[in-house]
């Protein structure tokens, strides 16, 4: 069992990195080749379906040189396909700044996987009064919405577009998945993002919320801040961003 144990973990040690694992004893090289680019295909072509912009901006190369430092030195948590582009996401992180990476790497790599953590959220939707009081009740934001800030532009990277400075400003985007199962992206304000924050962590009415909000922004929370905050609420609510209020 111990000789069976030790000749499993050669194999899979060549697989992920065989210019410093040598093959195991007993497999044709031929053999041994099939299995190689099986494997690595396998991983490549996930990763180029869930990162295609990344792909494209880095160019063939340097992408599949990246890959194949993922495959090679990263261990992941989990088994699950599914899984691998936040797999790919936590490699990145670890690499930090000494490998060399465009600076904007992980959070574009983030903004590309978001999109699909969202279309296959399977969380149920809590319970929620959809025609409730969005001022005087405790409006319930849909778990199939991400406010997300990034140091970035990263809605905007691409092969003709690689920033070598990040904006003064943060950029704050909303993912949304809608009822035809994809998501959708848009770009919000920071009195929009931190409502959003405040209305998914606070427990609070959506008075309070704006009430916060105005406090914040150093402005009074008179009739007219809170008219408009009851009209962006409802927008909200009609785009299906809050679901209504809580029960």
């Amino acid at each position: 069992m111990a000789d069976f144990r030790q000749h499993q973990a050669a194999f899979a040690a060549h697989l992920r990195d065989p210019e410093a694992n040598p093959a195991p004893p007993g497999i044709e090289p031929q053999r041994m080749a099939v299995y190689r680019e099986l494997f690595f295909n396998n991983i490549a072509g996930l990763l180029a379906s869930n990162f295609p912009v990344i792909r494209r901006t880095l160019g063939e190369m340097e992408w599949t040189a990246l890959v194949r430092r993922f495959y090679a030195d990263h261990h992941s948590r989990t088994p699950l396909f599914p899984e691998i582009a936040r797999e790919f996401i936590r490699f990145l992180e670890a690499r930090g700044e000494a490998a060399g990476d465009p600076p904007w790497l992980t959070e574009l790599a983030h903004y590309e996987w978001i999109e699909l953590a969202v279309q296959i959220d399977d969380s149920p939707l809590p319970a929620h009064d959809p025609g409730g009081d969005l001022l005087a009740g405790v409006p319930r934001v849909s778990p199939y919405v991400r406010a997300l800030a990034y140091r970035w532009p990263v809605h905007t990277i691409g092969p003709a577009q690689r920033p070598t400075a990040a904006p003064p400003e943060p950029t704050l985007l909303l993912v949304r998945r809608d009822g035809d199962g994809r998501a959708r992206f848009a770009a919000i304000s920071p009195l929009v993002y931190r409502l959003l924050d405040l209305l998914a962590t606070g427990g609070h009415s959506g008075r309070a919320s704006l009430q916060v909000l105005a406090a914040e922004a150093g402005v009074p929370a008179d009739d007219a801040f809170l008219a408009q905050g009851q009209a962006m609420l409802q927008r909200m609510h009609e785009e299906g961003t809050v679901l209504g209020t809580r029960l």
